[in-house]
């Protein structure tokens, strides 16, 4: 299964993957509605993470076996048989235990709708938004 992967030795800290992954997930898909109009705002689900001089993205990162599948209460989060980790808004409570045991700190927690916010890795796109508008390529969608 393709994923995301950080390469930190080229990651500026720019945090465009941030913007763009908002805006993917916004109602609107457009840049400047998503960030100036929209309200609550929508989400980032890649979060970076940054010790001056090294910097990289966060995302979930769809484990063989996730343990915020096993710990969701509502059956919210489902591991599907192409390897995804899949989130149904719908089902969740908002407990956030996802959040606690997840190892790579990927769930985050969406005060404003008293959700997660989790990567998806773009269903509706062949390469995942984060990485597709990195400047310098360092996110890669890639099967390892």
């Amino acid at each position: 299964m393709k994923r995301v992967y950080a390469k930190e030795k080229v990651c500026i800290g720019c945090r465009l993957c941030e913007i763009w992954c908002r805006t993917e997930h916004s109602k609107s898909k457009n840049i400047i509605k998503a960030h100036k109009k929209e309200f609550p705002r929508p989400m980032a689900r890649v979060l970076v993470e940054e010790a001056i001089p090294v910097s990289f993205a966060i995302q979930c990162r769809h484990c063989d076996e996730p343990a915020c599948v096993e710990s969701c209460i509502t059956g919210a989060l489902t591991k599907e048989e192409s390897g995804r980790v899949a989130y149904n808004e719908a089902k969740c409570v908002g407990c956030w235990t996802c959040v606690l045991v997840c190892p790579y700190g990927a769930p985050q927690r969406d005060l404003a709708r008293k959700k997660i916010a989790k990567c998806d890795l773009c269903p509706d796109r062949l390469i995942p938004a984060c990485v597709e508008m990195c400047p310098n390529r360092a996110l890669v969608y890639e099967e390892r």
